[in-house]
């Protein structure tokens, strides 16, 4: 690679940082601004930890029957947007596909 590709390569990481820095500026601004997103914040936290709590207690049980489902992004997104149907369909794709 070229000496000009190499420092191209290296200002896109301080342009990606700088966007990651503005963007949670942008984003810490919002939430000391309005009061309703400091709840709705403990409003997801909340929720994030219901979906971790569900399948915890699914691999709990399932653990007797060899039966897990991972604690990751995607799970837990799942059982947090769908709920305890979401956590019901996590094991019924993993029964069937597994």
């Amino acid at each position: 690679m070229s000496e000009r590709a190499e420092r191209w390569r290296g200002n896109m990481h301080y342009l990606w940082l700088g966007l990651l820095v503005v963007s949670s500026l942008v984003l810490l601004f919002m939430l000391v601004r309005h009061k309703g997103a400091w709840q709705w914040l403990g409003y997801a936290a909340t929720h994030v930890v219901i979906a971790a709590f569900l399948l915890y207690f699914v691999n709990l049980i399932g653990s007797h029957y060899e039966f897990r489902i991972p604690l990751n992004l995607p799970t837990v997104g799942t059982a947090l947007v769908l709920g305890a149907p979401g956590v019901l369909l996590l094991v019924g794709l993993k029964i069937v596909f597994v």
